[in-house]
Formats: structure tokens, C-alpha cells, sequence
């Protein structure tokens, strides 16, 4: 009996001393804290909060002392008063980049946007993409349509060779009547974005279709701080509010609203008459399960004249000016309406499911001409690019966590495009459609699974993945004299290998391997029956992220990717253009330092060598596919109530055609933002191009023929960048 109670009482001295603490991280506002660092100062083991704020600490006993940190908020030294339910409150604090630590992240361009978005927050549409270090973009018909991307090389059209989501929601368009991919943001009011996650890359298994330079992935706020309401105005008779309403902000549940409108007549001669519409409403709940459910709501509404784009050698003898137009008539109007529902399942404390389902509605009208009068010098070649769209589809993912070592992930889901009346016209003054050059009806459907497996030692982190993809293209041509709907299938495999290591928490080494492929347009695959319609990419990046000073942080890489032969449907003539295999290599380089507690200073540099594999040297240039990047900029933040910015964009000198004999010509912007705070009101002023630098924002080598004209002429034609422009921004928050 004695030895059984000795017994007895050795398993309950260690059950009492070897307990588990279980306990849920929160800020001051009740939102759930991930990634919050819990140690214990006694046993000297240590936990990280997850995306719902809790955790689990092993190895813990009653009034334990505990150390909580995460950047950004201020230390906190508790005792463990309970295990089973322990919760502690973190108080934000002025940002310091000396508590950045370089975490074992696959992800590690994460922890670059995180700094960005603390010290320079995002305040318009265009913003959005240009946090990735690297990324440049182009806006070439009034504002209203996507702005054409530029990455690692790649002139990726509006999207076809960068995977582009919101809270889980593609934004891609497949087979659109534009061009492969076309990812229009504008749907999105950038006051509503919590964080932006990217990089670079086909590295990542759950990262699928379009990601052959990297991806992009917004994910909105799920609660308010505050409502607020803003009005701002400027030059050029701009306009745009943005109403946000906090609706219900309670400790398990939260709910707002923010509607966003804007209207502007543009710098060009030609008023743009643009106007764009956004609502926004989003419902957030935690279960008392530890579930948690989210639900959004979007539409979007935006219409436009444009000038397009003009040929240098009217600009040059006078015709019109540097911001004309050869024909007004340009423009277009689209809509999109979203519906979106995430869901967090956790089915014990080392394992969860996270789901995605959506549906979106989509309308997209567009008046174009980029020759002017060469195919019809009566009428002129006005082309109109129109679709209806519907977009269903959803993705799950298990995740476990299977020990300290080992962590599995497994997903599933599908994407259906039901796109009607996908039209090419030839069309007079916006009104008469002279000839219908394409016009069907495109059914596309996206399934796919992937795996991925991470393996943690020390100081390394091997993580393997594979993916797959599975497309089914359906074509119903409405021109054709008998009833014809074509269908193919494809499948594709991807492979990815990735190694970090660790050195500590200041350097951190990488290798990354992987597969990814961008899909083509229907109209591809049906007129190539099939063959060589998923060009794939094999891509490397070897780089190292690196804090030599506690206020300093470096990322660089040296990379390369090679891109197998594609066939490219061009929407803008409704033909089916060949690319041959091509390659990229280059180097990105960023660095972050915090001069003063209050004053930042970033620089990206990106250099990139693009060539043709297969054709003869000096003519193996890829068109504009950028070469020299540079984007830096100083940027205050708190200093008495004042932030603000002065950031510099460069984008060198490219080839503009295969030998490089004619060059689009590079630009070097500076912009400039200003505001100060007082209580609830916060005035501000926004600057873009503060040197009033005379810029071409998009540039294509094209051959066109203007009215007087008898022989057609090749030369650049470009859509003007903004000149100097100011706005001035009321904001009141309670």
C-alpha cells in the first residue's frame, strides 16, 4: 500500500509540474494576436500563438513566469494564475525594426511586407501591387482598366504570369476577352486590407495557375479599430470618399461596412469621365469551439472614356500634345459582384481545416484602338473586347502539425468560369458593331489537389510539395454556320523542394526549387487541339536574409527560370501567336533600416537578363521585358502627430523589339504624402510626381496609320504617365 501511494504521488508531482498551458493572446481592441512569442522564463520552453490567438506551452506549472512579446506591442511579464484558460492582453507600441527576427519562414518576403505596410500604409489601388518589391506597374486607358504588371523579367500582360488573390478569392481572369489572366483590383478599397502576403516564384504547393514570377495574396481586415468617414479632392476635378462603419466589435464577433466612391476627369486633354463605385461588408464570428467563420460581401462598378495610346511622331510634329488622344471614343465600363466565405475548423489543438468558397459575377466592356486607320481608313479599327462572367469555386486545406518535427498539408479544390458571349468586334464610335471577329461562349473548370510536407531539424526547415492540375476548356463558337463546341483536357504536375537554414534569429540562408506554369486561353486550346497549352517554368532562387545591424534588415537572391514554348492568343485580333522557350536570370536586393524611432528608409534593386533560347544572338531580346529596377523612399511615421513619405520609383531603359533597335525609354517618378493627426481628425496631402517629370507610363512598339496618312508607320506608342498632382484628404475617425 505504501508503495502504491509513493507511486501515486510521484505521477501527481509530475503530473502537476509537467502540465500543459493552454491560453488565448489578444490586443487591446479583443482581435486575436498569431505569432505572439510565449516563453517560459522556469522550464525555458516556449510556444507561438496561431492565426486565432491561442496556443499551447508544454512543460508548465502554476505561477510559472511567463514573457510575451510580438512586434510591434510591449512586452508583457505574467505568472501562469491558470492552464486551462489563461489570457493575456498586448499593448501596441511604437514599431521598432530591431525587434524584427528572422524566423524559420518559408514565406520569408512576409516579413519584408509587414515592415512596409507599418511604415508606409497603403492608401490607393495602385499601392497594392507595388509592395512587392520589384513589381512596377502601368495604367494604359484612363484608370479604369487593369494596370499592365511588370516582374522578374516578365511583362506579364494584366496577370498571366502572377497568381493574384483576395481573402482566398482568385482574381485572375482565364480566357478573358482582353488577355490571359487579366486581374482587375480596382474591386478592392485598399483601406480594408490587414496584410499582404507574396513572393516571388513557383515555389509554394497550394500557389497554382499563373504563378510562374510570384504571387500575390491580400487578405482584408476581419474587424475595425474605428469607423471612419475621409473626403479628398484635387487637381484634374478629382473626388473620392471612403465611409467605413464599425457595425459590432465584441470578443467573439465583429462586423463593418465601407463603401468607397471616386471620380476624376483625368490629366489628359480629353476628359476621362471616370467614376468608380465599392461596397464592402464583412462578418467575422469565433465559436466557442475555436472555430471561426467569415463572411464577405463586395460590388464593384467603374466606368471611363480613355486617350490610349499615342504615337510618338504625333506628339513629335505637333498634332497633339503629350497628353492627346488620336481617338477620344476609347474607354469602357465594368462591374464585379463577390461573395466569399471562409472557415476555420479545428479538430484538436495540432490540427485544422481552413475552407474558402466563392462566387462572383462579373461584366466587362472595353473600346479600344491601337491602330488608328490601318485595317479601315474609313471607319478607323475601333475594336470593342466584351463578356459575362460567372465564377464559382472553392479550396480546402488540412493542416497538422504531427510533432515538433514534422508538419502535413493537404488541399483540394476546384474553380468553374461559365464566361458568356466572349466578344471581338470591330465597332464604329462605340455604337455600331461593323463586324463581329470573335464571339463564343468559353466553359473552363480548374481542379486540383497538393501536399505538402515540412520537415524541421535545428536550425533547418525541408519543405516538399506536389501539385496537381487537372483543366477541362470547353469553346462553343457562335460564329460558326453549324453548331461546334470543342473541349479538351490537360493535366500538369508540379514538384517543389525548399531549404532554409537558420543560422539564428540575424541569418537565414535559402534554396528554393520548383515547378509552376501559367494556363492559356481556350481559344489556344482548342485551335492547338490540346498540344502545348500548359507552358511550364522550372525556377531557383538562392538568397539569404540577413540583420547585420539591429535596425537593419537584407533580403537578396540570385535566381533563374526558364520558360517552356507557349502559344499565346492575342485577344486584341483574335489570332494565335507562337513564343518560343525562353529564359530569365537575375538579382534582387532590399534592404530596411530605421534610422530614428520615427524614420525609415527602404530600397529594392532588381536586375534581370531576358532572353529567347532559340533564337540567334542580338535578336533574342524579350519586348519589354524590364531590366533595371529601383524603388526607395524615406518615410516618417509618429513624429508629433506627423507621417508621411518620399518615395522614388526608376524603371531603366528595355527593348522594345527582339534585336533592341528600338528602346522604350525608362522614367525616374517621386511622389510625396504628408499627414498629421490630431485626436480624431487627420489632414493630409498626397503628391504624385512632385518634379513634374514629363513620363511615358506604358510603352508598345506598334504599326498604325493615322488619317492622313498613306503608308502605315512602326514605331513606339505610349499612354502619357501623370504630371505633377496634388490632393488634399480629410479624415475623422470615432
Amino acid at each position: 500500500m505504501k508503495q502504491f501511494l509513493f507511486l501515486f504521488f510521484c505521477l501527481f508531482s509530475f503530473a502537476l509540474h509537467a502540465q500543459s498551458l493552454k491560453g488565448y493572446i489578444a490586443d487591446e481592441k479583443g482581435k486575436p494576436l498569431n505569432d505572439a512569442l510565449i516563453r517560459n522564463l522556469m522550464s525555458k520552453t516556449h510556444a507561438h500563438s496561431d492565426n486565432k490567438g491561442t496556443f499551447i506551452l508544454e512543460n508548465t506549472s502554476l505561477n510559472d513566469s511567463l514573457e510575451i512579446s510580438k512586434q510591434g506591442f510591449i512586452t508583457l511579464k505574467i505568472k501562469a494564475e491558470k492552464l486551462d484558460s489563461f489570457s493575456a492582453v498586448l499593448i501596441e507600441k511604437a514599431f521598432l525594426l530591431e525587434e524584427v527576427k528572422i524566423s524559420n519562414n518559408l514565406k520569408y518576403l512576409n516579413t519584408i511586407s509587414k515592415i512596409d505596410l507599418e511604415i508606409q500604409p497603403v492608401s490607393n489601388s495602385q499601392d497594392l501591387l507595388r509592395k512587392v518589391p520589384g513589381l512596377f506597374i502601368g495604367q494604359h486607358a484612363g484608370g479604369g482598366k487593369a494596370e499592365q504588371i511588370f516582374l522578374r523579367g516578365f511583362d506579364c500582360d494584366h496577370g498571366t504570369d502572377i497568381n493574384i488573390t483576395v481573402d482566398g478569392m482568385p482574381v485572375n481572369m482565364v480566357s478573358h476577352a482582353h488577355g490571359q489572366g487579366y486581374s482587375d483590383l480596382h474591386f478592392v478599397i485598399p483601406e480594408t486590407v490587414d496584410n499582404i502576403d507574396f513572393d516571388k516564384g513557383a515555389y509554394f504547393a497550394d500557389k497554382g495557375d499563373f504563378t510562374t514570377a510570384g504571387y500575390v495574396s491580400f487578405n482584408t481586415k476581419n474587424a475595425l479599430q474605428d469607423s471612419s468617414i475621409s473626403f479628398e479632392g484635387g487637381q484634374f476635378d478629382t473626388f473620392r470618399t471612403v465611409a467605413m462603419f464599425n457595425l459590432l466589435n465584441k470578443e467573439n464577433q465583429s462586423a463593418y461596412f465601407a463603401g468607397d466612391y471616386m471620380m476624376t476627369n483625368g490629366y489628359f486633354d480629353a476628359p476621362q469621365n471616370f467614376s468608380r463605385i465599392n461596397l464592402f461588408g464583412k462578418y467575422s464570428a469565433k465559436m466557442e469551439n475555436g472555430d471561426r467563420l467569415a463572411v464577405s460581401v463586395s460590388h464593384f462598378k467603374s466606368q471611363w472614356d480613355a486617350s490610349g495610346q499615342i504615337p510618338d511622331r504625333a506628339v513629335n510634329d505637333g498634332t497633339i500634345s503629350h497628353y492627346g488622344a488620336i481617338d477620344s471614343n476609347e474607354g469602357g465600363n465594368t462591374d464585379r459582384t463577390n461573395f466569399n466565405l471562409q472557415y476555420e475548423a479545428k479538430i484538436d489543438e495540432n490540427t485544422h481545416i481552413k475552407s474558402t468558397a466563392y462566387l462572383s459575377r462579373y461584366d466587362f466592356e472595353l473600346y479600344s484602338n491601337f491602330t488608328f486607320f490601318l485595317n479601315d481608313p474609313l471607319n478607323g479599327d475601333q475594336i470593342k473586347q466584351k463578356e459575362n462572367r460567372s465564377i464559382i469555386g472553392f479550396q480546402s486545406e488540412y493542416d497538422q502539425k504531427i510533432n515538433e518535427k514534422w508538419r502535413f498539408k493537404l488541399g483540394a479544390g476546384l474553380r468553374n468560369d461559365n464566361n458568356k458571349d466572349v466578344e471581338l468586334s470591330h465597332t464604329l464610335n462605340r455604337k455600331t458593331v461593323l463586324e463581329y471577329l470573335s464571339l463564343g461562349n468559353v466553359n473552363q473548370t480548374n481542379l486540383f489537389s497538393y501536399a505538402s510536407l515540412d520537415f524541421r531539424s535545428r536550425k533547418w526547415l525541408i519543405n516538399s510539395g506536389l501539385r496537381l492540375d487537372y483543366f477541362k476548356f470547353g469553346y462553343e463558337d457562335q460564329l460558326a454556320v453549324a453548331y461546334s463546341n470543342q473541349t479538351q483536357t490537360k493535366a500538369i504536375v508540379s514538384p517543389k523542394l525548399n531549404f532554409l537554414y537558420t543560422q539564428d534569429d540575424k541569418l537565414q540562408y535559402f534554396l528554393k526549387l520548383g515547378k509552376g506554369f501559367h494556363s492559356n486561353d481556350t481559344r489556344v486550346v482548342v485551335a492547338q487541339k490540346g498540344e502545348k497549352i500548359l507552358p511550364e517554368t522550372y525556377g531557383a532562387d538562392l538568397g539569404i536574409n540577413w540583420k547585420p545591424f539591429p535596425r537593419m534588415i537584407i533580403n537578396s537572391a540570385i535566381w533563374y527560370l526558364y520558360l517552356a514554348q507557349e502559344f499565346v492568343y492575342v485577344g486584341d485580333e483574335a489570332v494565335v501567336e507562337p513564343s518560343g522557350k525562353t529564359e530569365r536570370k537575375g538579382f534582387d536586393f532590399g534592404i530596411r533600416y530605421q534610422l530614428a524611432s520615427w524614420l525609415f528608409w527602404n530600397t529594392d534593386y532588381t536586375y534581370t537578363h531576358a532572353r529567347a533560347i532559340d533564337e540567334p544572338k542580338g535578336n533574342d531580346y524579350l519586348p519589354l521585358a524590364p531590366k533595371n529596377t529601383l524603388m526607395s523612399g524615406l518615410s516618417v511615421k509618429d513624429l508629433k502627430g506627423f507621417s508621411g513619405s518620399l518615395r522614388t520609383r526608376f524603371l531603366g531603359d528595355r527593348p522594345a523589339n527582339e534585336d533592341n533597335s528600338v528602346v522604350a525609354k525608362g522614367y525616374c517618378i517621386t511622389d510625396f504624402s504628408v499627414n498629421y493627426q490630431i485626436r480624431k481628425v487627420s489632414i493630409g496631402v498626397n503628391i504624385d510626381n512632385i518634379f513634374n517629370t514629363k513620363w511615358k507610363e506604358t510603352q508598345f512598339l506598334t504599326e498604325s496609320r493615322l488619317a492622313n496618312e498613306t503608308d502605315p508607320v512602326e514605331e513606339i506608342h505610349f499612354t502619357a504617365g501623370t504630371p505633377f498632382n496634388a490632393r488634399l484628404i480629410l479624415k475623422y475617425a470615432w
